[in-house]
């Protein structure tokens, strides 16, 4: 069933194969799937979170890697779980679109994909394998700043255009004209996005997809609470810039940019907002800003310690995008036209190590040695909320997703979700899980996103 999701814990590491083997197959075997949900000749998809090929924080740490991206043991794992129900005929594509200034080649040689690729050719005869790097365009970034930019070949399967318009969460939205994206061109992002228009461009090929399986980390999230299932799609896109991630200024003046409307703020608004407007497209003088970057924090603050970008429980722009994107998956097919069947759609959730703290590449390690799996990201995402000790009602992205009229995506209730586990405490209802953990939200959450009995003990 659709509300139903499955957590196995056993691994203490990712250095038991072993172990991650049997709670992959342990957690999806639970889901009672029809003996049909891959059939011979089937294309499938698996989505792995590849975002960035370290930690934030350890650059120089060849491991760092761990806590931030999908590991390969897991995607080994499903993707033979998969393969053996293909029986020797369709086609395996692992792929995902990491952030801009990633580098896939080290993805690629971290997490050993060639030889993972190698392994599942000889395996299983017949079947073709791929791995691909959605991206249609890299950048190099110094000190976050884009200095210059390269094209990339993309999805060999080409783009599929989705117009959601009047189906869209930004439809009457406040902070049109003043949406942030992914560059500093403003006026991509608010073309997209502009009532009645509210368009997306997706790769075709997991739009194109008979079986999709997200595989998603288990971590936090700056500007969405958490990262689990929902939000790994945006991986599945092709402009980047098209994404809105929050509203600029500050909320006296309508915006989500920051917590806060000091005049500071306000000047730091008003600065930012027209040097990125001067650095769009002049690569050069952007290399120029990086020196002034790290002036300005000086006197605005640094972002591991000050609200800025969107990154608090006040953002309202985020959630919506992710939403959107869910709507495209789920109602739309590889030809941009509404789905005739019904998706069928995976999650399996790497939790042997999450992050918590300044997530999603700047966490910390948190050793969990979990695997989750189930058939709905809405359904997953809560049980992975109420698992990290955090109240999903108190994310914009989760509770809305069951108040959506416009294309819904869910067709049940929170209270209808129903956890099978080898741990006694997480096995039931969702709702009444207990002994779960306790991560650190990132500090633009805190105090807002973990349960009421967290916070009263915290205050006590």
């Amino acid at each position: 069933m659709v509300n139903h999701v499955a957590i196995f814990r056993g691994a203490p590491s990712y250095e038991d194969a072993t172990a991650i083997q049997s709670l992959v197959n342990s957690a999806v075997d639970a889901l009672r799937l029809p003996a049909d949900f891959i059939r011979p000749g089937d294309r499938v998809v698996l989505k792995p979170n590849w975002v960035k090929e370290h930690n934030l924080r350890r650059p120089d740490d060849e491991q760092s890697w761990l806590t931030v991206v999908t590991h390969p043991a897991v995607i080994l794992e499903v993707a033979r779980w998969a393969a053996r129900r293909l029986q020797g005929r369709g086609a395996i594509t692992i792929c995902d679109a990491p952030q801009s200034d990633s580098s896939f080649d080290k993805i690629r040689a971290y997490c050993q994909l060639d030889k993972l690729r190698e392994r599942c050719v000889r395996e299983f005869p017949g079947i073709t394998f791929q791995v691909l790097d959605l991206r249609s365009e890299g950048w190099i970034a110094r000190d976050g700043v884009p200095v210059a930019r390269t094209q990339l070949p993309g999805d060999p399967a080409g783009v599929v255009n989705i117009h959601l318009d009047e189906n869209s969460e930004f439809i009457g939205y406040r902070g049109q004209g003043r949406l942030y994206g992914a560059a500093y061109d403003f006026a991509v992002t608010n073309r997209q996005h502009c009532d009645p228009r509210h368009e997306y461009l997706f790769s075709r090929t997991p739009l194109a997809a008979d079986v999709l399986i997200n595989l998603p980390k288990l971590k936090t999230h700056k500007k969405v609470g958490l990262t689990v299932a929902l939000k790994n799609m945006i991986g599945t896109t092709a402009r980047t810039n098209w994404l809105p991630r929050h509203t600029e200024g500050t909320p006296a003046q309508g915006g989500d940019q920051f917590a806060d409307s000091t005049g500071k703020l306000k000047i730091e608004s008003v600065v930012m907002g027209e040097i990125k407007r001067i650095l769009k497209d002049r690569h050069r003088l952007a290399r120029l800003f990086v020196p002034l970057k790290k002036l300005g924090r000086l006197y605005f603050g640094d972002t591991e310690t000050t609200v800025r970008s969107g990154n608090w429980h006040g953002n309202d722009t985020c959630w919506r995008m992710i939403l959107d994107l869910t709507k495209c998956l789920v109602h739309y097919d590889g030809t941009g036209e509404r789905r005739q069947q019904p998706l069928r759609y995976l999650v399996v959730v790497d939790g042997i190590i999450a992050g918590e703290g300044d997530g999603p590449m700047a966490c910390d390690p948190r050793p969990c040695g979990v695997i989750m799996a189930g058939t709905h990201p809405v359904a997953v995402d809560c049980v992975a909320a109420t698992l990290m000790g955090f109240d999903w009602r108190k994310t914009k992205l989760l509770r809305n997703a069951f108040e959506i009229t416009r294309l819904p995506i869910v067709d049940f209730s929170a209270a209808d979700i129903q956890v099978v586990s080898n741990q006694s405490g997480w096995t039931g209802r969702m709702e009444d899980m207990k002994d779960c953990f306790e991560f650190r939200p990132h500090f633009g959450w805190a105090g807002h996103l973990e349960t009421d009995e967290r916070l009263a003990r915290t205050r006590a």
